[in-house]
Order: structure tokens, then sequence, then C-alpha cells
């Protein structure tokens, strides 16, 4: 059985190019294309299973094999791929960068706050925490040492399918980018078992001391997507997020 999904011919193609760069990795789980076409993409219909614990383990010791088979650069997409991408119906910059903070402020910040200045969604305090937040990104401070990940790009709980194959990944915006981003998506909605995804994580890779408090940074972008394209309560929680990046302290 097949499950068959339209959009612009753009967006399915960055669909299934994003599919078939994770499917590379060999690391997990990925859903399989069945026909790509200017006007649909068939995906191959998974049957859906309750969670476990055993399973979220090891979807997590796959998740740090999946990133760390790595990409080219901060901000590339998949092979081949030319031009921007999307996450969800927002654009996702495309554009190569030496480090992930000059990435992550010049591809990720920069559009969305762009797009929030333009609804008025963006007051002067929120743009000073902004300013400051971008300088400290590009001045390398919270930079570490880690080369770029193969990220899914949009990891939320209802783009991981749980299947009788294990955690399944589904409609990905697969880039380059720092690990701690696909795990901070995870905690955004509310992964299922996140600490045993967490632990089959550190099996294989341990994490960096203190990446749990700069979870919300690399929610910020995610977050500011959801007020940029639905408004409502998540202007204010990226608002928060923002005072709260612009604090933080370096990695």
């Amino acid at each position: 059985m097949s499950f068959r999904k339209h959009g612009s011919a753009r967006a399915l193609r960055w669909e299934a190019a994003g599919l078939a760069w994770l499917s590379g990795a060999d690391a997990l789980p990925v859903v399989d294309v069945i026909e790509l076409a200017d006007d649909h993409l068939d995906l191959v219909a998974l049957t859906s299973v309750p969670p476990t614990s055993a399973a979220a383990r090891t979807f997590g010791t796959g998740l740090a094999r999946l990133h760390d088979s790595g990409a080219p650069a901060f901000g590339a997409g998949p092979p081949g791929w030319d031009g921007d991408g999307f996450i969800g119906m927002f654009p996702l910059v495309n554009a190569t960068y030496p480090t992930w903070g000059e990435f992550y402020a010049h591809a990720r910040l920069a559009p969305v706050a762009q797009a929030l200045r333009a609804a008025g969604d963006l007051p002067s305090d929120a743009s000073k925490h902004l300013e400051h937040l971008s300088a400290r990104l590009c001045s390398g401070e919270l930079d570490d040492d880690d080369t770029p990940a193969r990220l899914h790009g949009d990891l939320w709980s209802g783009n991981v399918m749980w299947t009788p194959d294990g955690a399944t990944l589904i409609d990905p915006a697969a880039h380059g980018g720092h690990r701690e981003c696909d795990l901070a998506m995870l905690a955004l909605f509310g992964a299922p078992h996140l600490e045993a995804i967490v632990a089959g994580y550190e099996q294989v890779h341990p994490l960096r001391p203190g990446w749990r408090h700069r979870t919300g940074l690399h929610q910020l972008f995610p977050v500011a997507v959801h007020a940029a394209l639905f408004g409502g309560g998540y202007i204010a929680q990226t608002h928060a997020l923002l005072r709260e990046s612009a604090q933080s302290k370096s990695r």
C-alpha cells in the first residue's frame, strides 16, 4: 500500500532528496519513496504501533549514527540539491557556512526574523535580543568543535513513525547542522520516551556537557517559524526564547 502526498514540484523533490540522503546513512529506518512526480509523491504506507522504551533507545542509537554520518558543511542540503528548501511551508535557506554560529544567525534566525518584522511581530525589545544573540553567534562564542551532523531537520515527534520495524523517519528538512538541533526538536512537542532516546544516543555519541541548557537556543528557530506561520502563542514563546538565548552561557 502507498500514501500519496501533493504539493509543489519543488517541495516534493526536496522531501524525496532528504529521504534519500537520510536513508543513505543506513542508520535508521526511513520511509521508502515509490514514485516522485511533479504533482505527487508516493510513499510506502507505514503501520503504526505504540512506542516502547526499548524501541526509543534503539532509535536514539540510530539517530546518533545518522548524525555521525556527517554533512559537507553547516547549511548543506542533500547531495545534488540546488537552492533553498522548506521546513513545512516556510522557506529553508541552504547556504554553506564554516561555523554553526554564522549558519544559525544568517541562514536560520535572520530570514524568520524578517518575516516576523514584516508582520509586526518582532517588537523593539525582541529585536535587541536578536541583535545581541546574532552577534554572539557570529563571533564564535556559542560554537564548539563538533563537525556538521546530517540532520533530519524537522524532527518533532510527529515526524517519527513508530512501526514494527522501529522508529521510522518521515517528512524531513534534511541539512547539515548541529546534532543538538534534532534532539531539541524531539523535546519541543514531547517525543515519547525521550529519556530513553537520549540514553541510546549517548551510548554511541556522548553529548557535550550542558546540552540541556542549550535546548532553547536550538528550539528558537522552529518556534519562530511557527510564530511566522501561525501566530498566536508562538509569538510570545519566540520572544521568551530570544531573551533566554541572548542571555545564555557560552557552550
